[in-house]
């Protein structure tokens, strides 16, 4: 008796929880799953499937999101940066400089400096292995400056004698016989871009190395007359002992125009790769040429208080009466950011990053620290552009996919369900669009619109090859789905009512198969984004400077690329590899959720 009201009461709890908690117990719930529920558990206890998700959603998130943080400049260049290699190192200062440092100097991604024993210290990333071949003590004596350039290095010794090493193309290891035998009085030694320059207190200044960009002209009167020089990429300027600013060069450009109130009064000169800068005896600092990088925004602040400056590719720095800081121009890679309320005695800018000896005779550095990724050989950020590229070819895929899908389900679901001579039309359609060799018609395509369309008409005409030349699969997989569900009651009752065809291929029958068709669309998008690489990479898909992961790889034909530079193939490739993979098992995990069976074939 006692039983059967804990059966009674048992029965009423359950009702109970049905009414009020729209629920069951757990065990019973368990029996009762909807064949959706059911799937996804078995997906969710799929680990391979998880991981899949996992993965694919996070490359997913970040190159949909990353680049808003990490800005890129499609058509940015600088062949400075080029194949530097991943890695945070070029600020790293060796500790027998820290805090004994009497010269330092900074190269395209490499640093140099001595101390005050004169004794020479390499870090960074170097773009060729004669960089590490510095003369010995007993060959060059006690060197007192020291200049970094794009690929090789000069240094003096207290004796007035030159030395070199690094790369020694173009004539960079010619020194001039007066500076190879000494007795000089060096006042400014410069490494610069695949050329080398020498001031001596005598007002002279010598050159040797590749001028052919530079040009260099020495007008007369100049020379017994310099007490300073800078250097760009782009031009050679001097300040005289007069104080005026003297361009070497015959050429008219934005350099040559020198404001003419500053001529006689100048104490200071420094140039970018696009501007010039100067500081008159008043502490003020007046700027020509162009403002691509904001080089000629002057902070209005520190008019009329700065001592000195220098300067790197695209920023200036200018050190204070007082011993402080400011820099100004471009700040891509931090190398405007300098440290507040710090006093030094002398700075050093070049190309991307700063160092400032300070009062107390450490060493302060900021600017370009290294790259994650490394750089191609135009010297941009892989990492950079492989969240762009990625985003690039996951779009690509997914268009692609969602076209080729739409195709297939209606080009099957009318074939599966009319039958007969439309079936038969359809069929023979699907196989002729099947037969039709894919890479081989996208590159005669190509091959024929050349350069008649834009980037982005290229693009969209990728996806639409793409789409339209890859439903025949899914065409086939709905058509025999089709055929089993037309055959169902549902149908029966749906034609019953008076259902149009189309509404009942559409509404009724798609919608029951829908899951064979994700797990085919899946699948597919991991084919397409590698479909898109290929082609990217032999030159006929989405072209430069757009990245994507398949034209980041065309560098991988290239042996040398393949033994020297293995950042630029690696990563693009580990990407797109673990982003196919993690797809196709997440389609496999699909599959095997949605129909179990499939483990047992």
């Amino acid at each position: 008796m006692q039983k059967n009201k804990k059966n009674k009461r048992s029965t009423a709890s359950v009702a109970a929880q049905r009414m009020l908690l729209g629920g069951l117990p757990q065990e019973e719930e368990e029996v009762l799953q909807s064949p959706l529920q059911m799937a996804f558990g078995a997906f969710v206890k799929d680990k391979i499937a998880m991981i899949g998700v996992i993965l694919f959603v996070f490359i997913f998130l970040c190159c949909i999101f990353l680049p808003y943080f990490f800005p890129i400049d499609l058509y940015y260049q600088d062949v400075t940066q080029a194949n530097v290699a991943p890695g945070f190192g070029m600020l790293n200062v060796p500790n027998q400089l820290k805090n004994n440092a009497q010269d330092l100097s900074v190269g395209s991604s490499f640093s140099v400096g001595l101390d005050k024993d004169g004794n020479v210290y390499e870090w960074g990333t170097f773009p060729n292995s004669k960089l590490k071949n510095i003369p010995s003590t007993s060959e060059t004596g006690k060197l007192v400056q020291v200049s970094a350039g794009l690929d090789h290095i000069i240094a003096a010794n207290e004796d007035g004698q030159i030395f070199t090493w690094g790369n020694d193309r173009m004539g960079l290891n010619t020194i001039p016989m007066e500076l190879r035998s000494g007795g000089n009085d060096i006042k400014q030694i410069l490494a610069g871009y695949q050329i080398s320059l020498v001031l001596t207190e005598d007002g002279e200044m010598y050159n040797w190395g590749s001028d052919y960009l530079l040009n260099i002209v020495y007008p007369e009167g100049v020379q017994g007359n310099i007490e300073k020089f800078a250097a760009s990429t782009n031009i050679v300027m001097v300040l005289t002992k007069d104080g005026e600013v003297v361009p070497l060069t015959s050429k008219a450009s934005a350099y040559t125009n020198i404001p003419e109130e500053i001529q006689g009064d100048v104490v200071d000169l420094a140039l970018t790769d696009e501007s010039a800068a100067a500081v008159t005896s008043d502490g003020r600092v007046y700027t020509w040429g162009n403002n691509i990088k904001k080089t000629l925004d002057v902070p209005e602040e520190i008019q009329g208080q700065v001592a000195s400056l220098s300067s790197g590719r695209y920023h200036f720095t200018a050190v204070l009466k007082d011993g402080t800081l400011c820099s100004w121009g471009d700040n891509t890679h931090g190398q405007t950011n300098a440290p507040e309320g710090v006093a030094v005695s002398s700075v050093e800018s070049g190309y991307y990053a700063n160092y400032a000896i300070t009062e107390d005779g450490s060493v302060v550095s900021w600017g370009l620290k290294g790259y994650l990724m490394g750089t191609d050989s135009l010297g941009r950020d892989l990492f950079r552009r492989l969240l762009v590229g990625g985003r690039m070819t996951m779009t690509v895929g997914a268009i692609a996919v969602i076209i080729s899908t739409i195709i297939g389900i209606v080009v099957g679901g009318i074939s599966g369900y009319k039958g007969g001579k439309v079936d038969n039309l359809l069929m023979r359609l699907t196989e002729i669009v099947s037969s039709i060799p894919f890479l081989p018609f996208c590159i005669i395509l190509s091959s024929i619109l050349g350069n008649s369309i834009s980037e982005t008409q290229r693009i969209i005409l990728i996806m639409c090859i793409l789409g339209l030349l890859s439903w025949p699969g899914i065409a086939r997989l709905v058509r025999g789905s089709v055929l089993a569900e037309r055959e169902q009651e549902f149908v029966t009752a749906a034609k019953a009512l008076g259902v149009r065809e189309f509404g009942i291929i559409f509404r009724h029958i798609v919608p029951n198969i829908i899951t064979v068709i994700i797990v085919n669309a899946t699948l597919n998008f991991a084919t397409c984004m590698l479909t898109e690489s290929s082609l990217s990479f032999i030159g006929f898909g989405v072209t430069e400077p757009n990245a994507t992961w398949g034209n980041m790889l065309t560098g991988a034909q290239n042996g040398q690329v393949i033994e020297n530079y293995w950042w630029r193939w690696a990563f693009p490739a580990l990407m797109l590899g673990i982003c196919t993979i993690s797809i196709n098992c997440i389609g496999d995990g699909l599959r095997d959720a949605i129909d179990p069976k499939s483990k047992e074939r």
